[in-house]
């Protein structure tokens, strides 16, 4: 049992306000996804089939769009329409490394889509880009959420590698937005995994850890300090910060099962002389052999590889011994470990500073991988304290859950870093008109720098200009090192502006940030100059150091939108100085009148000035493109809920056929079908049915929803008739108890009320009825039992297979009515009796003993009253109705 099912979450919304977080850790291979919704077990999200996984592919069989397993089963049928691994080139450049790669690992057909990336193309011709694959993943992941949150699901958060550039995270929120899914945040894998081990954990003093995350696509290690917060710090709770990363990109399970097939490929060569590489079929089951060696070898050291009609119809076997494998990748070895070394080199630390190893990921499980790791880290540091294979995306989903308003979760405070240096480069303003153009570069956000970093740039210009933002390092082979651009526009007007307004010396402030899910963006631009005030209050502020701070304050950006999603920020309209309004009377929002002055001062010293974003290299998708992919997805999801419906139509006609043929083949037996049935209603159905059976042989394949829906009506018209008949004989003799029922309980009341009438009118007491309502009562009784009697006569010598002439609806409305006017005059109180009003005088004589004594003779009016009955209708279960047999 999961223990942080007892620690983690605490829901604290009232229902109406609930809300749900989706969590996704998108992997190369397998995907996993959570979903965090107060009433819901927090826990891994099962597929349709109870799978905690789902493999990473997408693919099409004769039409038909298949996900997961049931997609990548079809590889080695369909391999030009079966896509998986593709988290390898998603935001990657058509001419990089990786695309190379790639195609050495899938068949896919790949394309150049009109933005330099990646797409793919079907045998029919249809292309896809990867961003929109990616997405219809996405779309499949939140129907399953949405079946157990039984509400719409909209944010989510998405695990992603923390070697990802600006490119690829543009690509995940892309494929996001065009799933209809909205982005909460992305976090990279291994503080995911950080935050799953901080989950149930306390700290008492500082610890660190690395997270070893060895992968299908690549391997990761991340160097995690765990510290304790205090209240000074917004404890209790875990400060849980990023000091290091190192990676791999190419070096993980993938890469092995390449090598394990060329071992098979070239096995199969040399014993046949045949260059099996040539079939495409061929090396998609060779693929999906690879990988079952690969398993079956990290628990024995030989393993034999079958595959029947490999190709050429030639039944391939071979011996595989984990040695011969191993041989295979021993360059492998020290790259597996690499990423330790450069994730603590990061952080400035060395493994006698490390507590545990924690090891993530599948790969981790195979034998020379985790004799490599404990080489270099020794065997006493390897931690299991995680699961290997879940734990990123419960980690993620805790994230989420602590960045909305609807949870309240352990205190964990989350700090990441970005791991490849940008710098912002532009053109510094010519001197002379004949100077050359000057470029001035400058490391803005460093390595290591936190998430949620904001940064202001000054710059004395007095003209439009550009920065240039770029990594400053090549971040992978064949990936651009221009982010983008952005240009800063309306200088001349605004400097222009505040020099009019006294300003001295106006200059352009650009903001900066680095946003907590790793985007570089430009959030503002202003001018601005400080304006002179001659007043005396002025000079004397400015005497003292009381003038206008330049000095910006820190901004929370936790809940910073991953992105900017808007390219152009409007400049406002600068305002007028205002002039200030005297008055005798000091106003009583005297602190409100001083806040607005500074606030008309701040605009008189500020212009905000419009920022033009621009993309040179690889651009994001634009908003007409996600909005043509979305439509797109939409018309296949339209397409197969059509198709989905005309197939439950067709499937529930065939069954219905056959159970209808089933009653209509028990002409031997006296079945119930038989006895309510007419011989010629019998007939017809058969003519019909048989009509059906052909219609649907011959045009079931194009025939439309609603014919087969006709053709159901049609029958299920034919067959009504007989259904009623027999469910009104079921029916009948608890609809006629019911009744008789009913009138044995009015007789027995009226009886029983006329007595209780007679007794009080005799002592002169209230009553709860009137003989008038007991006499319609009994009106209606006498009609009931005539009309039941003489109904129920006639049903007699109606058969079995005829239409009832009194129907069972019928008798339960009678009976209603009758129950009704009964259970209204037996639930009526008694009514009180009203007291005589007792009256005196000053000249009443004194009330004498005798009279006294007379009247304490006689009783109460209450007592003297008649009891009154008070039994109920008797039960159905407790009485003896007479009941006529049909």
């Amino acid at each position: 049992m999961h223990c942080w099912n007892l620690l983690c979450l605490l829901a604290l919304v009232p229902q109406t306000a609930l809300a749900s977080v989706l969590a996704i850790d998108y992997g190369t291979e397998w995907i996993k996804a959570s979903l965090m919704k107060p009433g819901v077990p927090f826990d891994v999200l099962l597929n349709k089939d109870s799978k905690r996984k789902i493999q990473s592919a997408v693919g099409w069989k004769r039409g038909d769009r298949l996900f997961g397993t049931d997609a990548a089963n079809m590889a080695s049928r369909f391999p030009d329409d079966v896509f998986t691994s593709f988290k390898y080139v998603l935001g990657a450049p058509y001419e990089s490394e990786i695309v190379s790669y790639y195609a050495k690992i899938s068949p896919a057909d790949l394309v150049e889509t009109s933005r330099k990336t990646v797409g793919v193309k079907q045998s029919d011709g249809t292309e896809w880009s990867v961003e929109e694959l990616t997405a219809m993943q996405f779309a499949y992941i939140r129907q399953l959420a949405e079946s157990v949150a039984e509400e719409k699901v909209r944010d989510v958060v998405i695990t992603v590698p923390p070697y990802y550039s600006q490119f690829e995270r543009d690509a995940i929120v892309d494929a996001i937005e065009i799933s209809g899914l909205r982005t909460l945040a992305l976090v990279n894998d291994g503080t995911s995994v950080a935050v799953n081990f901080a989950m149930t954990r306390t700290f008492t003093t500082p610890e660190y850890h690395i997270i070893y995350d060895a992968g299908a696509s690549s391997t990761r290690a991340t160097v995690v300090a765990f510290t304790p917060l205090d209240a000074k710090t917004g404890g209790p709770g875990t400060h849980v910060a990023v000091n290091g990363v190192g990676y791999d990109r190419q070096t993980g399970g993938i890469e092995l099962d390449r090598r394990m097939r060329q071992i098979l490929v070239d096995t199969f060569n040399a014993k046949y002389n045949k260059d099996v590489r040539e079939d495409k079929k061929a090396m998609a089951k060779l693929w999906k052999e690879a990988g079952r060696v690969k398993a079956i070898l990290s628990a024995n050291s030989e393993a034999m590889s079958s595959v029947e009609s490999l190709a050429w119809d030639i039944d391939f076997r071979a011996k595989i011994t984990r040695a011969t494998f191993e041989a295979a990748c021993t360059d492998l070895k020290s790259r597996f470990v690499q990423p330790i070394y450069d994730a603590l080199n990061t952080a400035g630390l060395t493994l006698d500073n490390i507590t545990s190893v924690l090891l993530v990921g599948g790969t981790t499980r195979t034998p020379m991988v985790q004799d490599a790791v404990k080489s270099a880290v020794g065997a006493d540091k390897i931690a299991l304290n995680v699961n290997a294979d879940e734990s990123p995306v419960l980690g993620a989903a805790f994230h989420g859950a602590s960045l909305s308003r609807q949870f309240k979760t352990k205190n964990i405070k989350v700090s990441d870093i970005s791991i490849h240096d940008v710098e912002v480069s532009y053109f510094a303003a010519p001197t002379t008109p004949l100077s050359r153009p000057r470029s001035i570069t400058t490391l803005i956000f460093p390595a290591g720098s936190k998430g949620g970093t904001k940064k202001t740039l000054t710059f004395k210009r007095k003209e439009d200009f550009t920065l240039f933002f770029d990594y400053k390092h090549l971040i992978a082979p064949g990936y651009p090192q221009r982010i983008f651009e952005s240009e800063i526009t309306g200088v001349a007007e605004a400097i222009g502006n505040l020099t009019e307004r006294g300003a001295v010396d106006p200059v352009v402030k650009a903001t900066l940030l680095l946003s907590e899910s790793g985007f570089v963006s430009v959030t503002e631009a202003v001018a601005y100059g400080e304006i002179k005030d001659d007043s005396l209050t002025g000079k004397l502020k400015g005497l003292f150091g009381g003038g206008s701070s330049s000095s910006e304050e820190a901004t929370s950006t936790e809940n910073t939108p991953p992105r900017e999603t808007n390219t152009e920020s409007e400049a406002e309209p600068s305002s007028s100085p205002s002039s200030s309004s005297s008055s005798a009377t000091p106003s009583p929002s005297a602190n409100d009148t001083a806040t607005e002055k500074k606030k008309a001062l701040a605009k008189e010293d500020t212009i905000k000035l419009k920022v033009v974003t621009t993309f040179p290299t690889i651009p994001p998708m634009t908003v007409d493109e996600k909005k043509a992919a979305r439509g797109r997805l939409r018309a296949i999801d339209a397409e197969e809920a059509a198709k989905n419906r005309k197939e439950e139509a067709r499937n529930t006609l065939e069954s219905y056929l056959y159970r209808l043929r089933d009653l209509l083949d028990d002409e031997d037996r006296d079945t119930p079908f038989k006895k309510c049935s007419k011989e010629s209603e019998r007939q017809a159905i058969t003519e019909k049915l048989e009509e059906s059976f052909s219609w649907l042989h011959e045009r079931g394949d194009i025939a439309e929803t609603s014919q087969f829906l006709d053709k159901r009506i049609t029958l299920e018209a034919m067959e009504k008739p007989i259904i009623h008949r027999y469910q009104e004989i079921e029916a009948f003799p608890q609809a006629l108890n019911n009744s008789q029922m009913w009138n044995w309980s009015t007789r027995l009341f009226l009886q029983e009320a006329r007595q209780n009438l007679t007794a009080e009118m005799e002592a002169d007491l209230p009553s709860k009825w009137t003989k008038e309502e007991l006499d319609a009562l009994e009106k209606q009784l006498k009609e009931h039992e005539t009309w039941l009697h003489t109904w129920v006569e006639k049903q007699k010598t109606v058969k079995s297979n005829e239409n009832p002439v009194i129907e069972t609806a019928e008798m339960k409305a009678r009976a209603k009515v009758l129950e009704q006017n009964l259970m209204k005059l037996y639930r009526r109180k008694v009514p009180k009796v009203k007291k005589p009003k007792v009256t005196s005088t000053p000249e009443a004589e004194p009330t004498s003993p005798a009279g006294e004594e007379a009247k304490a003779e006689g009783p109460p009016a209450e007592e003297q009253a008649a009891p009154q009955t008070t039994e109920a209708p008797v039960p159905q279960d407790q009485q003896e109705p007479l009941r006529d047999e049909l």
